[in-house]
């Protein structure tokens, strides 16, 4: 038994390209130094002393800039190259985080989150065009896998590491996460060449209809749309679920950081294991509408199981598999979709569909949760996870068409 389970862990990670590992380890590095954006609301109100719609507006503005670097980075991604990209994005993003910690005045760090998201959110569709570039058809989702595992890990480190040194003194935050992004910079510079590569550019998924812009690609246009509904809903899980936790089920603060690690500890222990046993066994759109009905499923599952702390952890563990049947594929596919000259406007779309819902998740959620209270906000979360399914099937059968 053990055997098998040690073959099954080394076939999965198995056959990814030492320049994928690299980057994973790179980015892992990185975000450990990740600890700025997660404590800048509790920074803002009991250190600086601003109103927690003072905040909102602060967040709104990395949001805003966040799109804007999306876009950006794609654009240069596709003109200058990925390396470039990956390289000015972190050492300028590094030189902003210490430059905001600096900030006392709100509109003087609205300005300067604004702009930092502005070049840091630049480098996350170059660094998608990287994973492509280093990996291969019959690897792609894997290596993809793999860097989530690697963002996870790092998210998981870095907010544990902020709290001691915020304990000490804010300003370590700012210093500590700028440091990280350049020694990044840097070490991506050093150890990875661009002019290594896996030169197989066959696709798994459906064949490349179009060569030219991602902004005329129609069938791209609504799996964009509807990655960013799929994200409103599956974010509730970083902004309401947690409050949900608090105030319904009666959890203190301890009790849902546990909670809550079930997901980081459930994506490194098995979605390396599940990719490897699903990837190419059937079309990405197939798997990522299994994954929305497990996502619809949990919510539901407030509304009709007790309210029982047992719950929120059956709710975290289900929820995990729904966005590792997800996320993973759905980077499958719009990798499967464009070309090498035109990844980055592919990448940039796919990356703003995220940032524009992390501004729609916690305002709708909010609002809604208040309105109509929890039970009527998870049927209508329930309810947009199944509108999206049906979404995502219509599409599957439109690409079926096309090939």
């Amino acid at each position: 038994m053990l055997n098998k389970t040690i073959a099954l862990y080394r076939g999965a990670y198995g056959g990814l390209s030492p320049s994928t590992w690299l980057l994973s380890l790179v980015l892992l590095i990185n975000r450990s130094g990740a600890m700025v954006i997660p404590f800048m609301t509790v920074y803002l109100t009991q250190h600086l002393h601003f109103s927690l719609a003072d905040a909102g507006l602060v967040m709104a503005c990395f949001g805003a800039g966040a799109v804007i670097g999306a876009y950006a980075g794609g654009k240069l991604t596709d003109t200058i190259g990925f390396a470039r990209v990956q390289f000015w994005s972190l050492f300028v993003n590094g030189l902003f985080f210490i430059l905001l910690g600096q900030m006392r005045s709100l509109h003087s760090i609205m300005l300067c989150i604004f702009c930092m998201a502005s070049v840091g959110e630049a480098f996350r569709p170059a660094n998608a065009s990287a994973i492509a570039h280093y990996s291969n058809a019959t690897t792609r989702t894997r290596a993809y896998s793999l860097n989530r595992l690697a963002i996870n890990l790092g998210f998981a480190i870095g907010p544990a590491i902020g709290g001691i040194l915020a304990s000490i003194s804010y300003d370590l935050l700012f210093w500590v996460d700028g440091a990280s992004c350049v020694v990044a910079a840097f070490l991506i510079h050093f150890l990875l060449d661009p002019s290594k590569a896996n030169k197989e550019e066959h696709h798994t998924d459906t064949p490349l209809m179009t060569s030219g812009s991602a902004y005329r690609d129609k069938p791209y246009l609504v799996f964009i749309f509807l990655c960013m509904i799929n994200a409103v809903c599956f974010f509730q899980m970083f902004t309401i679920v947690p409050v949900y936790f608090k105030e319904t089920l009666h959890m203190n603060e301890f009790l849902i950081g546990i909670c809550m690690s079930v997901n980081g500890l459930l994506i490194a222990l098995v979605e390396m294991l599940l990719i490897f046993k699903l990837d190419g066994k059937r079309h990405s759109l197939v798997f990522i509408g299994y994954g929305l009905l497990l996502e619809a499923v949990c919510f539901l599952g407030f509304v009709l199981l007790p309210q029982q702390i047992w719950v929120a952890f059956l709710f975290m563990g289900a929820i995990t598999f729904g966005e590792m049947m997800t996320l993973p594929f759905m980077n499958s596919f719009w990798i499967s979709r464009s070309a090498s000259h035109n990844r980055g406007q592919y990448a940039a779309l796919y990356t703003i569909s995220y940032s524009v819902a992390h501004i729609i998740a916690p305002t709708l959620g909010s609002r809604m949760a208040q309105w109509v209270g929890f039970t009527n906000w998870w049927l209508v979360t329930s309810v947009l996870c199944l509108l999206t399914f049906a979404g995502f099937r219509w599409l599957w059968q439109r690409v079926v068409k096309e090939a």
